[in-house]
């Protein structure tokens, strides 16, 4: 649906004081939507720039703003359960859990308890009716910024109320937007990776928050042939090489973590290597009837989706590649599309 074929309706639009949600708000408002910016509280400290910035921006545009304090849920449903999935020995995807609980979960909420009908986001992705599936979640037009992936969780009854302005353009075009018309974001700065992780560092911020962190360990090939030590499975990730401090005549990757006996599992690159995986929490964005035969499975934000056959039984979602690839990590997301960039589910990876 396009922002002028709902022109009377009402729509909230979630406002970070970053640049894409701002020129979001904006094109709404100049194809004639009835516009109320929504900026949701989501860390424990409370931004104050953030916070006046928003509220001067706002006020310039004629556009009434409302903040939602969201704090202790976002530590409930999203902060809390980062770190004690990493200390259990997975690699959590917060953004993708965040989209689900807080921003099209509660903030979508507040949203409509504000009598708007529909929530739109600065999201580089797009959603619509189509012809295969009646409605879709598609990729955004931005092959670099394209944020569909991490929207996967998000049940569909949400995403249809949901808006992604941004849908087909880039983000280099969104800011040169801002730029022609003078408007400078309130936080101007790029965000970071992980919103509620300072630096990016998320080793950091499991030690600032957790008392008594799981120790060092041995470090150990598949066949129990000890190669040295780590310095607690909660730094290292599935997949990784750099940072072991190992020593061995090739390069060792993380393979697993046995959380119950505190050791790491690395083996060569090869033995990473997977043609299949297991995911729950699956969420259906499309009726599996519908479904083309040819699919693609993407398990890694940075990593394009690759050819698979998907097969849904009980509850779980299993995939097996057309060519092995790099195992996925416990705890990320699996996203299934068709060819033309439709979202078909989400999944957590086991």
């Amino acid at each position: 649906m396009s922002p002028k074929a709902s022109a009377g309706r009402s729509i909230a639009v979630a406002v970070s004081g970053g640049g894409d949600s701002l020129a979001a708000l904006l094109r709404l408002r100049d194809a004639g939507r009835e516009v109320i910016a929504l900026h949701g509280q989501f860390l424990p400290q409370h931004d104050e720039a953030a916070a006046s910035g928003l509220a001067e921006a706002c006020a310039r545009l004629g556009v009434p703003l409302h903040l939602l304090d969201l704090r202790t849920q976002f530590e409930a449903l999203v902060a809390g359960p980062f770190a004690a999935e990493y200390l259990g020995g997975r690699t959590p995807n917060p953004c993708a859990r965040c989209n689900a609980a807080m921003k099209f979960g509660l903030l979508l909420d507040g949203a409509l308890a504000l009598g708007a009908e529909e929530l739109a986001t600065g999201h580089f992705a797009g959603a619509g009716p189509n012809a295969v599936y009646g409605w879709a979640l598609t990729r955004g037009a931005d092959p670099v910024k394209d944020q569909s992936y991490f929207l996967s969780l998000v049940p569909r009854a949400r995403l249809e109320r949901a808006q992604f302005p941004l849908a087909a353009t880039t983000k280099v075009a969104a800011r040169a937007e801002l730029n022609a018309r003078g408007e400078q974001p309130p936080l101007p700065q790029e965000s970071q990776e992980i919103c509620f992780v300072p630096g990016d560092d998320y080793r950091a911020f499991l030690a600032a928050r957790t008392q008594a962190l799981p120790g060092p360990g041995a470090a150990q090939l598949p066949d129990g042939t000890r190669v040295g030590a780590h310095q607690g499975l909660w730094r290292t990730t599935i997949g990784q090489r750099r940072g072991l401090g190992l020593s061995w005549r090739e390069p060792l990757y993380v393979l697993d973590k046995d959380v119950a006996r505190n050791i790491l599992v690395v083996a060569p690159r090869a033995a990473l290597l997977t043609e299949t995986f297991e995911a729950r929490e699956v969420n259906l964005l499309a009726d599996p009837a519908l479904w083309p035969r040819k699919l693609l499975v993407q398990t890694r934000y940075r990593e394009a989706a690759q050819p698979a056959q998907v097969e849904l039984c009980g509850g779980v979602l299993r995939a097996r590649f057309a060519q092995a690839q790099v195992r996925p990590a416990p705890g990320q997301v699996a996203a299934v599309y068709d060819a033309g960039g439709a979202v078909l589910a989400g999944a957590v990876i086991c």
